[in-house]
């Protein structure tokens, strides 16, 4: 039987709240081209994760509504069971402050749709965030792109041309080092990833983990800072107050919105310390209504390793 023939799993769930699917998932596609998130024509989001049972796509549409999610593969019906929470049906946004800025308030009143969803998954967030440390966002998706070309299996069902699953922990330890080399990947994010994937299943969560208990074991990790930590709880768990300490880009967006400068990490934590406990939502507000500083001087260049 082909791929374009297998039965889905099917399940359809309805939000309370003015749910907008692709904006809900944004934070986890990385880059137009990402083998695991696509955007199709007809309107559906096609998505790949990796399950405790085994590999999985998922399909998902709105219809009046009704958010109706299709699944194939080993975890289609773990994935399944998820999907409301990979939207932000856990997130609880009431008792937010957003008055203490207007610019925040407005963006709040207008973006009804905003939930922090969560994966469950810490491997799916993991790899694509060892990938992106100290390196550009283009450096970062081509080589996340090259990285599933080279090792990630094709995706269950009937995806979209080119789909592709987050290879696995063992698979990762496989690659040599010459195929790394083709990946663009440096000694530095290789030596990371590689100590990750030694302890992939140490690190993965369940409903009972904290993000402060996930952040710590991460951080245990040679390689995994305060800025993979976050942006990795953030995704897996959901976490509505976890801020990227570190990120190239991020306490610009937060000063000038807020303050109209340029600030440092701690002076975007100042900004930010009135909404604690939900400083990640106001950063993700940011990222949808927010300024950012003019644009001057040397910018950050991407840097190709597989020329090195």
């Amino acid at each position: 039987m082909s791929a374009a023939t297998v039965l889905p799993r099917e399940r359809t769930w309805r939000p309370d709240w003015p749910l907008d699917v692709r904006r809900a998932l944004s934070p986890h596609r990385r880059g137009t081209g990402d083998p695991t998130l696509q955007h199709a024509a007809d309107g559906a989001v096609w998505r790949t994760t990796s399950t405790p049972e085994g590999a999985a796509t998922v399909r998902l549409t709105v219809r009046d509504g009704d958010v109706h999610a299709q699944a194939w593969g080993p975890g289609a019906d773990w994935a399944l069971d998820v999907v409301p929470r990979w939207l932000g049906a856990d997130d609880r946004p009431e008792g937010f402050p957003a008055h203490h800025h207007p610019l925040v308030e407005r963006l709040h009143r207008t973006s009804p749709w905003l939930r922090i969803g969560s994966t469950g998954r810490v491997w799916d967030a993991l790899v694509p965030g060892v990938l992106e440390q100290k390196v550009t966002g283009i450096e970062a998706h081509r080589t996340w792109r090259q990285l599933l070309q080279l090792a990630g299996d094709p995706a269950p069902g009937p995806a979209p041309a080119g789909m592709r699953v987050v290879p696995s922990a063992e698979r990762v330890r496989a690659v040599t080092d010459w195929e790394w080399h083709r990946c663009g990947l440096d000694g530095a994010r290789r030596r990371a990833l590689l100590a990750v994937a030694g302890v992939a299943s140490r690190l993965e969560c369940d409903d009972h983990t904290d993000c402060e208990d996930l952040r710590r074991r991460l951080r245990s990790v040679p390689g995994i800072g305060v800025w993979t930590a976050a942006e990795v709880a953030q995704r897996a768990i959901g976490c509505p107050d976890q801020v990227s300490v570190g990120d190239y880009h991020l306490k610009n967006l937060v000063g000038w919105s807020l303050a109209a400068r340029k600030t440092d990490d701690a002076g975007m934590l100042e900004l930010l310390e009135p909404w604690r406990g939900h400083r990640q939502r106001v950063i993700r507000l940011l990222e949808v209504g927010g300024t950012r500083p003019p644009k001057r001087g040397p910018r950050m260049a991407p840097s190709d390793h597989r020329r090195i």
